[in-house]
């Protein structure tokens, strides 16, 4: 199957996830689930919360906890949750290194972009507005898995933003930064960029068609101002 990568491909839409990619917010968010963690009894370090929750919806970190205390938490516990994390973002949210300079270029490229993210609309909100990335995201154009009540790994953020693009999955490319979010592009049928430093591991399932990786937000526009480019030539 071609890939919107290949060169016999067609690529048509960008989409991102929010946090890791645009917004550097996970160690922040991962440090409040942690001291959250903690007051619950739980042994958790900073550095454990950030390897295990990195990347997932606070329902997904909330059944976990449940899992490992053995007892339910109140119904509202997500909630509450959110609200704190929604206050730490409107101090704390910072853009990932490159990334507004990375918007502007593909913008120059004429490639139309969306968000597909584990995070609430509400969260992103507050994170493009501290960071003023809001200009780039309309809020018609900022999906929320949680919100779908279909968090990642599921493909259903991705699926939902292909067709309100009115495109196929097999022409979107995805720009990851977690295993959890690369697993949801390829289970939507979607090429994926995940952003990686080389000394970190590679999803479980790497390689895979269509799928690579980069360093740094400074590699991701030549990436794909090349593709476009071979397609275009092809």
């Amino acid at each position: 199957m071609t890939t919107a990568l290949d060169a016999a491909g067609q690529l048509k839409l960008v989409i991102f996830d929010c946090d890791g990619v645009l917004v550097d917010s996970e160690r922040a968010s991962c440090r409040a689930t942690a001291e959250f963690a903690r007051s619950l009894g739980l042994k958790i370090s900073d550095d454990e919360a950030h390897d295990r929750f990195s990347g997932k919806a606070l329902s997904q970190v909330v059944k976990e906890l449940e899992h490992e205390t053995g007892r339910a938490l109140p119904e509202n516990t997500a909630l509450k949750m959110r609200e704190n994390l929604v206050r730490l973002m409107q101090k704390m949210a910072e853009p990932v290194e490159g990334a507004p300079e990375m918007l502007h270029g593909i913008r120059g490229l004429q490639l139309p972009f969306r968000v597909g993210s584990n995070s609430s609309v509400v969260e992103m909100d507050a994170k493009f507005e501290r960071t003023q990335m809001t200009i780039f995201f309309p809020e018609n154009r900022v999906h929320s898995a949680n919100d779908m009540d279909e968090p990642k790994p599921s493909p259903g953020v991705y699926l939902y933003a292909a067709k309100a693009e009115g495109v196929l999955p097999e022409n979107c490319v995805v720009i990851e930064d977690s295993d959890t979010g690369a697993e949801a592009a390829r289970r939507a049928g979607m090429s994926c960029v995940l952003l990686r430093s080389e000394d970190l591991p590679l999803p479980a399932f790497w390689p895979t068609p269509g799928f690579v990786r980069i360093g740094h937000l400074s590699e991701l526009v030549p990436l794909l101002r090349k593709t476009l480019q071979s397609q275009k030539d092809n």
